[in-house]
């Protein structure tokens, strides 16, 4: 059964209501299951040095942790390529079974200006 999990700095600083919001999110999407590793869209924006900021949460409904390790992540919108970038986070491991929110940060020049960044997909590039 899948169990939604918070990493130890965001159990610190997320405001009631995004806790309540992200667990609507995974109530509703912990039984999508269509594939090992979802990607479900919390909210975007770009910050004050110009980075794309993607908050999702991350279902593994693997038998196995998820690591992320030089992986190449694309963000698209309406099938058009807006962010990739390859990242590498040694303290985000997220356990077999366990949803877990994170916030990916493409620099600048990892991404193409778009008038809304809402509404898009992320996908591990193989």
């Amino acid at each position: 059964m899948q169990q939604l999990q918070f990493e130890a700095s965001w159990e610190k600083t997320l405001a009631p209501q995004d806790l309540e919001y992200i667990k609507g999110i995974f109530q509703a999407t912990k039984d999508l299951y269509s594939s090992e590793i979802l990607f479900s869209p919390i909210r975007e924006a770009v910050n004050h040095k110009g980075e794309l900021l993607v908050t999702l949460l991350v279902h593994n409904f693997s038998d196995q942790p998820l690591k992320f390790t030089n992986t190449r992540l694309l963000y698209k919108i309406q099938g058009d390529s807006k962010a990739e970038k390859a990242f590498t986070l040694p303290s985000l491991v997220i356990p077999s079974k366990v949803s877990m929110p994170w916030t990916f940060i493409f620099p600048k020049d990892n991404y193409t200006l778009s008038s809304s960044f809402e509404n898009g997909q992320l996908e591990i590039l193989k």
